[in-house]
């Protein structure tokens, strides 16, 4: 479980948590609307069945595991895996990389070097990666768009039940009824809560997060690319290990080297 979504969603959830309860002394139903909910909710689900195809629309809970489970390998391991691959193929060339294939965690790097290890040239080999690179990058994006898709419409549908609240207490102004008018008012006003709040503390940080996320991947897969183009080349250790470490930033360069 990623750490920082899980602390991240515990300090939201206590801070609005409080406001809440120092607002309302403890009546949280003072925030509940149904009609919100309909409106804001609801109309929100609604967005995403227009705007995305069905087959995506089936892979939300696999989009919203993505943003809580990260499975992707730290750089650090990256390197340490390359490194050792790479050290094995300069002393006992790259055949002897065959029995690593099994133990390899990553696919995108075991195809990488199966290719490799059978003789596949190496434009085929990078033409066929970077395909690979792209279908993933277009994955990653669909994931991101349901997000974005809730942070953009999401207010939209706050501001229609504000709106609709608004009708509704103008309505009821000839009557003079202070509850009924409360009641509309409330609505107004909740519908736009319930909207910043889907936006701006649950959509939007969900969707940056998958979109790092992609670009980490993307990055260490573009490094596992270079390095196993390096083996197939019979380049010496350390130039592989130089090539792996320019992906990353200075300091961290440092330590991997001294490890």
């Amino acid at each position: 479980m990623d750490k920082a979504s899980l602390i991240g969603f515990l300090i939201g959830f206590a801070a609005l948590t409080f406001v809440f309860y120092e607002v309302s002394h403890g009546h949280f139903m003072m925030f509940f609307s149904g009609e919100g909910v309909l409106m804001v909710g609801v109309g929100s689900i609604s967005v995403t069945f227009m705007a995305m195809p069905m087959e995506k629309v089936k892979l939300v809970p696999a989009y919203v595991k993505r943003w809580l489970f990260n499975k992707s390998l730290p750089t650090v391991e990256v390197i340490q895996i390359i490194s050792k691959l790479s050290e094995k193929a300069r002393r006992d060339g790259i055949l002897a990389l065959e029995s690593e294939i099994a133990s390899i965690p990553d696919p995108f790097l075991a195809a990488g070097l199966k290719q490799a290890i059978d003789g596949v040239e190496p434009a085929n080999i990078e033409s066929t990666l970077r395909m690979e690179l792209a279908a993933m990058a277009e994955r990653h994006k669909a994931g991101k768009k349901f997000f974005d898709l809730l942070k953009l419409y999401g207010p939209g549908y706050g501001l229609v039940g504000t709106l609709v609240g608004q009708v509704g207490m103008f309505g009821k102004l000839a009557s003079a009824d202070i509850g009924a008018l409360g009641h509309a008012l409330a609505i107004a006003v909740v519908a736009t809560m319930y909207g910043a709040i889907l936006a701006n503390a649950i959509a939007g940080p969900m969707g940056d997060k998958l979109a790092m996320r992609s670009a980490e991947e993307m990055q260490n897969r573009e490094m596992m690319l270079q390095a196993i183009l390096s083996i197939q080349a019979g380049d010496n250790p350390r130039v592989t290990l130089d090539k792996t470490l320019a992906f990353i930033p200075a300091v961290a360069r440092t330590k991997l080297k001294a490890a």
